[in-house]
């Protein structure tokens, strides 16, 4: 059984566990999982880490947009846009990683480079994050598809446990 497989079990036993008068033959309301895109695959670590029991979150580092633009009518009352759309930078560290999480009470840091998308590459700022978590003790991996950060998962923290049950 493929590792998006795997989550959509653990998902499914975990509603079961919440809803336990939900009737048996009912197919119970589970969202599908896919790691084609960067928020895909983001949504998928994340709820992944979530039901095994560990703590994950989403990190933005985008900014926020302030709006200087305005209406104005000319003096034959047309109308046009004058002003831009800026983005001024975030208050979060440069190059931090997209997802952090806490498993087995290690920092963990999870930067997503979508395979599927050809985001391939780290910038200079998120190897030099990366650098800085390992040299305190953390744990930082880079997750190109969610096969890959599956097999990583249980090769660091379940070493020995037979996960394609």
């Amino acid at each position: 059984m493929n590792a998006l497989s795997q989550l959509r079990q653990l998902a499914i036993e975990s509603c079961r566990i919440k809803h336990i008068s939900y009737p048996e033959n009912l197919t119970l309301p589970i969202k599908s999982y896919s790691d084609k895109t960067a928020a895909g695959l983001t949504r998928c670590i994340i709820d992944f880490i979530r039901l095994k029991g560990f703590q994950a979150e989403r990190i933005s580092t985008t900014g926020r947009p302030i709006d200087r633009r305005q209406v104005v009518k000319n003096v034959i009352g047309q109308q046009r846009v004058i002003g831009s759309l800026e983005w001024i930078p975030g208050t979060g560290t440069n190059g931090s990683a997209d997802i952090s999480a806490t498993i087995q009470s290690l920092s963990v840091k999870i930067e997503v480079k979508c395979k599927a998308t050809g985001d391939n590459y780290q910038s200079a700022a998120q190897k030099y994050h990366q650098q800085q978590v390992e040299a305190a003790g953390g744990l930082y991996c880079i997750a190109r598809d969610f096969q890959s950060f599956y097999d990583w998962y249980f090769q660091t923290f379940e070493k020995g446990v037979n996960h394609d049950k």
